[in-house]
């Protein structure tokens, strides 16, 4: 699983859900909700600085059986890194959300900014992780501040649908106290189904992706 992934290998209509965590935790315990209510995985990517400062969050979202990846330890532009900062980046964040969860993180690293650059996802490869982008990002982030409603995040997410699509998503405000990406979730899980789509595990789809090689 080396290299840099934006969609999963598949030509099967499947979607897979994923949530970058790096502010606060509002909106964490409506999705989590969610996903339990439908019974639906995600994967996460926390930094280590929000897994050092919102643990219960970190150990939540473990204890309900999503996977946890990694999103950095400060989210800084790797393009502004050597590779040694680099590798601390990724083993400091590796550490903190170790700490928080009690479980094993998944060898998956997602870029800060998502600035990718060969030299940058070999370095990342060579620390045993792969890449993991994605396929489409809400933008549900930017708020309403940043021009964002629900039904924009919504629109950008189906707009991205097909097969082995990866939807990136965030929980946490950025201190502006609202979250449409937890607003969207059901609409674009709704939206997924409907139109003849499986939300899958990412882990599992790739560990069954690469066993099959």
């Amino acid at each position: 699983m080396g290299d840099e992934i934006r969609r999963l290998p598949t030509d099967r209509k499947v979607v897979a859900l994923t949530f970058n965590a790096a502010w606060d935790v509002d909106g964490i315990d409506t999705v989590l909700a969610e996903l339990r209510r439908r019974k639906l995985p995600a994967t996460f990517f926390p930094t280590g600085r929000f897994a050092e400062s919102r643990p219960a969050a970190v150990r939540a979202i473990a204890e309900a059986g999503h996977g946890l990846g990694n999103h950095s330890y400060s989210h800084p532009s790797f393009a502004d890194l050597g590779s040694a900062e680099r590798a601390d980046e990724v083993r400091g964040a590796d550490a903190a959300i170790r700490a928080a969860s009690g479980a094993e993180p998944l060898p998956f690293f997602r870029f800060p900014y998502s600035e990718t650059s060969p030299e940058s996802v070999a370095d990342v490869n060579d620390l045993g992780y792969a890449a993991i982008e994605f396929s489409a990002d809400t933008n549900g982030y930017l708020g309403p501040q940043g021009g964002m409603t629900v039904e924009k995040a919504v629109k950008r997410a189906v707009d991205a649908f097909a097969p082995g699509a990866i939807i990136q998503m965030h929980v946490g405000s950025n201190g502006a106290g609202v979250v449409l990406d937890a607003e969207a979730l059901p609409l674009i899980v709704d939206a997924a189904l409907a139109d003849g789509y499986e939300v899958v595990d990412l882990r599992r789809f790739l560990e069954a992706a690469a066993g099959g090689r």
